[in-house]
């Protein structure tokens, strides 16, 4: 599966268009990650405990995006792109969108 954040893959035609497609997560603080992360910004750096978090609540919302563009009969995805919301205090949802296309 090809997944591109242009509208458009070089050198492979797009034969037919199937489509928007997401995948989305809603991923809640923890209450040990809040600890680490208050000490990390006592003394600066990153916050490793939400890096890790967000990246792989990122991996599954691409994953989610992906299985519903296979389900269409799709090989690759365009214009893909990542939005996020607080849905709630302590909440965060991460939605992963674009064009399922058969190159």
């Amino acid at each position: 599966m090809f997944l591109v954040t242009t509208n458009r893959i070089e050198g492979k035609p797009i034969i037919e268009t199937l489509g928007l497609v997401r995948g989305n997560t809603i991923r809640a603080r923890h209450i040990g990650r809040d600890f680490m992360a208050g000490l990390r910004t006592i003394v600066g750096g990153e916050i490793k405990e939400y890096t890790v978090m967000l990246d792989k609540a990122r991996d599954q919302a691409l994953e989610r995006m992906v299985n519903q563009a296979e389900k269409l009969g799709a090989n690759a995805i365009v214009g893909v792109r990542f939005t996020t919301s607080q849905t709630m205090s302590g909440a965060a949802e991460i939605l992963a969108y674009g064009t399922a296309v058969r190159v």
